[in-house]
């Protein structure tokens, strides 16, 4: 598929790498300009652009930016056709991003996004960490291969979506409609916690709506505490940190 990546920080960087080793034609850019994106970052064949030109001749656009940023690339977006997939990787901290009012009354991050670009998402690859993403993939069948899910209104969509996600070298798990994607979101249980095909479906029913956003500060608060003590926790911290607090 022809794929345009815009953003690529930790979660960006890995998708252009993964995706364009698996065959698929990516175009990758940035807010800075095709000639900050690293060799590294196109080692596997993807080409730095603009960000016009990653939405341009593309059957996938993958948004890998701040939350608070995705309303600037609506208008980017205008030209790109109905039929061309969006998927958006982003989650929502207000220590971060700002207070957004709408999602602290409810409002499912994903379904925020789609109001913001005025056009339908794929919510895939914001429930794992960017140390998981750039080191756990696995090829099919593997007994320690990682599940995500991945939400969509579109049938067809999220079935893009899901091939994409197996081709990154993780599971695919259908959740539903973005109706119901608050349950990958932060503090819920499949949030972070690097679980297998089986685990899944019980982490997706055993969410509960509203626990994430003190489950969510109280994981950053650690995560963050751990920082200030100096030096940058191991890979797999932020995983432990989750699975204690979120499962």
């Amino acid at each position: 598929m022809k794929i345009g990546v815009l953003g690529v920080g930790q979660i960006g960087k890995s998708l252009v790498l993964k995706l364009s080793a698996a065959g698929h034609a990516v175009k990758a850019a940035n807010s800075r300009g095709p000639g900050t994106i690293t060799a590294d970052t196109l080692a596997h064949g993807a080409r730095a652009v603009t960000a016009t030109e990653a939405l341009t001749d593309v059957d996938v656009a993958i948004l890998s930016i701040p939350l608070d940023r995705l309303p600037a690339l609506a208008p980017l977006l205008e030209n790109l056709p109905a039929g061309d997939i969006v998927m958006d990787t982003s989650n929502y901290y207000p220590q971060r991003n700002g207070v957004i009012g709408a999602i602290e009354a409810g409002q499912a991050e994903s379904l925020w996004v789609v109001e913001q670009l005025d056009r339908p998402v794929v919510k895939a690859w914001n429930s794992l960490g960017a140390a998981s993403l750039a080191g756990k993939g696995r090829p099919p069948g593997s007994p320690d291969r990682v599940a995500l899910p991945v939400a969509a209104d579109s049938t067809r969509d999220r079935e893009v979506g899901m091939a994409l996600v197996e081709d990154t070298g993780f599971d695919a798990i259908d959740a539903g409609p973005l109706a119901q994607s608050w349950r990958q979101q932060p503090g819920a249980p499949c949030y972070c916690t690097d679980l297998s095909r089986a685990e899944m479906a019980a982490a997706l029913a055993a969410a509960d709506r509203t626990r994430l956003p003190r489950r969510r500060d109280l994981a950053l608060a650690a995560f963050m505490e751990r920082l200030s003590e100096g030096g940058r926790p191991d890979p797999g911290y932020g995983v432990r940190i989750s699975r204690a607090l979120y499962l």
